[in-house]
């Protein structure tokens, strides 16, 4: 497995990492916890070094990625999340001081460690200034209870002023050929800052594989069925879209999973995708995407294409998009 380093943190990490969220939350019905656990452990064998969970993901989902990862705990990055009411995101945003404190020792536990290596904030709380957020990070580094600090889907504001307390070592947020905003302000600011990118949801919800078209139906409890970008109307109009990187994909001797995720690491040499399954074939499948090598032709030829193929709908519906970029 290739590996990266976020920004000018030093933390490196593999090229890919795994986006544990689907296994307990977001996708439907959770993935049994021996299941879960040896999935985590099968990427952690395949090379994968950098695991994604969150308080709002459920204590189970904590849990079963300390569980899994506690034979390994010194080989690999352990990201996860603060920021929302008693760790439901139904109940709105709590990024106090005190909220955050109790968050790490809370996850420490389910984690089974000593440190948190990645801390983010989840979602960016307008009643805390982000100043105040940063400063209660900061202390639980000096503590040796944190390593590294990032935000999630913070514009560029609060990237700046978040920085100027405590460093930031990545930002996560949505990024793909599905979802191309972070290019026009959000990418250029951490390249001038040193701050790494984290894009989740790199293959489109699913969308990029190449495996959802109009007929397809998701279970009940799944994201999907609550976003613009997956009503009938929008998945028939992009459609095409997925057609067309299926053809590149055919050429490379490559999936459309593949290419996407290779589209991606070739942005940026401080880009590290966070793809999640439930299934062993398709982790193996998107870590084949470190492999995929796109030419500059290639490349120009996706740009093209993302050009002459816009995206329909919207990401998030407008309850989930207030929470975005503030």
């Amino acid at each position: 497995m290739k590996k990266r380093i976020l920004g000018n943190s030093g933390l490196e990490v593999s090229a890919i990492g795994l986006g544990c969220m689907g296994l307990t939350f977001g996708y439907g019905p959770a993935t049994g916890t021996q299941d879960a656990i040896k999935l985590i452990r099968a990427a952690a064998d395949r090379g994968v070094t950098f695991f994604d969970t969150a308080e709002a993901y459920g204590e189970a989902n904590e849990t079963l990625v300390g569980n899994a990862l506690a034979p390994v705990r010194d080989q690999v990055v352990i990201a996860t999340k603060f920021g929302f009411k008693d760790g439901d995101h139904r109940t709105g945003l709590d990024s106090s001081p005190e909220r955050i404190r109790l968050v790490a020792e809370q996850s420490l536990k389910r984690l089974q460690t000593d440190r948190i290596d990645l801390f983010y904030q989840h979602r960016v709380d307008p009643d805390v200034p982000i100043e105040d957020v940063a400063g209660a990070v900061k202390d639980l580094i000096q503590e040796g209870k944190v390593k590294h600090f990032g935000l999630s889907e913070a514009g560029v504001e609060m990237i700046r002023r978040a920085h100027a307390v405590q460093p930031l070592t990545a930002l996560q947020s949505e990024y793909s050929m599905f979802t191309r905003e972070p290019e026009i302000e959000i990418l250029p600011t951490l390249e001038e800052l040193g701050i790494g990118f984290v894009p989740f949801s790199p293959l489109g919800r699913g969308w990029l594989t190449g495996k959802i078209d109009d007929s397809t139906t998701f279970k009940e409890g799944d994201i999907r069925n609550t976003l613009p970008r997956f009503t009938d109307e929008a998945r028939h109009a992009n459609h095409h879209l997925v057609e067309l990187i299926g053809e590149i994909a055919k050429r490379k001797h490559a999936t459309p999973a593949q290419i996407a995720l290779a589209w991606l690491l070739a942005q940026k040499p401080w880009i590290v995708p966070i793809p999640g399954t439930t299934r062993l074939h398709r982790l193996e499948e998107n870590l084949g995407g470190v492999n995929g090598e796109l030419t500059s032709d290639d490349l120009r030829e996706i740009s093209d294409l993302l050009a002459k193929v816009p995206v329909q709908g919207a990401r998030y519906n407008e309850q989930m998009q207030k929470m975005v970029n503030r």
